[in-house]
């Protein structure tokens, strides 16, 4: 199974609050585990980008950017998640899905402080991630459904709606899914 580029949709009933209505950006999937960010949770209160553009000595003049809780992980890393029409004068980074780039570099944040950064992007702090076979048991005990990641449903919409956006990706209505899991 490889889940590389594809998202992750929390299944009613998850153990975790921090994941509870969730959907994750797959970034990385191999053998050894996974990584991937959370693309609908906003950044704890008093976070945001005006802060972090002082902390980091960053104009603040430029048109900022989304700051959001990208995973329970190293929550002090920054992780920018963009379209490919960054950066402008070389190759942007390679895709990790359609449209989908990610960049962990101070640079992007610069250009994004100039007001020379991406068209959509959001900035993560912190990531999920898993060990090895980890995310394949939970999605077989009925934890995560997994979908195309499209880059529409990443930056469009309130962080609520994606939820249930992503659901619809898959022709699931919401109020159909019940936090038990079955066996046939």
């Amino acid at each position: 199974m490889e889940l590389t580029g594809k998202l992750l949709i929390a299944m009613p009933g998850m153990g975790d609050p921090r994941f509870e209505h969730a959907v994750v950006l797959i970034c990385a999937h191999s053998p050894q585990g996974a990584m991937g960010l959370v693309i609908n949770k906003p950044a704890p209160p008093g976070v945001g980008w005006a802060g972090l553009a002082e902390q980091m000595g960053l104009s603040r003049e430029g048109a900022g950017i989304a700051v959001q809780f990208g995973g329970p992980v190293e929550t002090g890393r920054g992780f920018v998640l963009h379209g490919l029409d960054w950066p402008r004068d070389r190759a942007a980074p390679p895709a990790v899905a359609p449209g989908l780039a990610l960049t962990t570099t101070r640079d992007i944040l610069e250009d994004i402080a100039a007001a020379r950064g991406p068209t959509r992007a959001i900035l993560m702090l912190g990531y999920a991630g898993w060990g090895a076979g980890q995310l394949e048991a939970e999605i077989g005990a009925n934890a995560w459904l997994t979908c195309e990641a499209e880059a529409e449903l990443v930056f469009a919409g309130a962080n609520a709606r994606k939820w249930e956006a992503a659901l619809r990706t898959l022709g699931v209505d919401p109020l159909t899914l019940s936090a038990a899991a079955g066996r046939a």
